[in-house]
């Protein structure tokens, strides 16, 4: 048995049927006191500064996360160098 239930409604009739609270006005505020605070932020610092927080590793951390990938990589294709062979494995 398949039953198919279709409500055509808007998000504010959905949010006042299920009793929800209306928190258009709270959200809208949040998000005004976030811009300011953000425009303040960009405007106070300079760029070097912006630059330390967006890429915290900076450029080596970047050449160490390539560096990660390509070794993984490698690794899952088989072409990793092997260990050498100790004279006693060469024994066994």
């Amino acid at each position: 048995m398949k039953i198919k239930l279709e409500v055509d409604c808007t998000p504010e009739e959905a949010r006042a049927f299920l009793g929800l609270p209306d928190v258009r006005a709270l959200q809208e505020r949040l998000l005004t006191e976030m811009e300011v605070r953000m425009a303040e932020y960009v405007r106070q610092s300079d760029p070097q500064t912006l630059v330390e927080h967006w890429m915290p590793f900076g450029v080596k951390g970047i050449e160490q996360w390539q560096q990660m990938w390509a070794q993984m990589l490698t690794t899952a294709a088989g072409l990793a160098p092997r260990p050498p062979q100790s004279d006693d494995d060469e024994r066994d």
